[in-house]
């Protein structure tokens, strides 16, 4: 996995030029972090109706306390990782559904919603998104159920 990438807007191939003659947006280079396109394709799913939330019970569960230490992974990347180099990225998802929903719909859903988010403020290509449903949301589960033991 590629730290930073080289992206420019829309894709575009820099100019050779440099200097006063070239255009502004040729001028340097811009470097975004893995956990830029983590938490952009993190909030897109987020904005999908019928998805409960992001990552699988364990990784919620290690997402608990990488929360409470500080520079701990960010809750909004929680079940999202990703591989990014120079011009593409990556995307794979692990969420969880509200009951009753088309798994299918949603999925197109969410890769439509990342896919658009990722691309309009990175300027990379995404070539997949990947979607793991690891559990079903029923309406009448709290939150917390899953860590609950089986005995108290």
């Amino acid at each position: 996995m590629s730290d930073t990438v080289n992206a420019t807007a829309g894709g575009q191939t820099p100019r050779s030029a440099s200097g006063a003659g070239a255009a502004p947006e040729t001028r340097g280079r811009t470097t975004i972090a893995d956990s830029v396109v983590e938490k952009i394709a993190g909030m897109a799913t987020r904005e999908v109706s019928g998805i409960h939330r992001l990552g699988s019970g364990m990784a919620r569960t290690f997402g608990a306390v990488a929360d409470k230490v500080p520079g701990g992974r960010s809750s909004v990347s929680r079940g999202v990782e990703v591989e990014v180099g120079e011009r593409q990225a990556a995307i794979d998802l692990d969420v969880v559904v509200e009951y009753g929903v088309s798994i299918v719909g949603i999925a197109g859903d969410v890769r439509t919603s990342v896919i658009t988010a990722v691309e309009r403020m990175t300027g990379l290509e995404v070539v997949e998104v990947n979607i793991a449903v690891d559990d079903v949301h029923l309406p009448d589960e709290g939150d917390d159920q899953e860590s609950a033991g089986r005995v108290q």
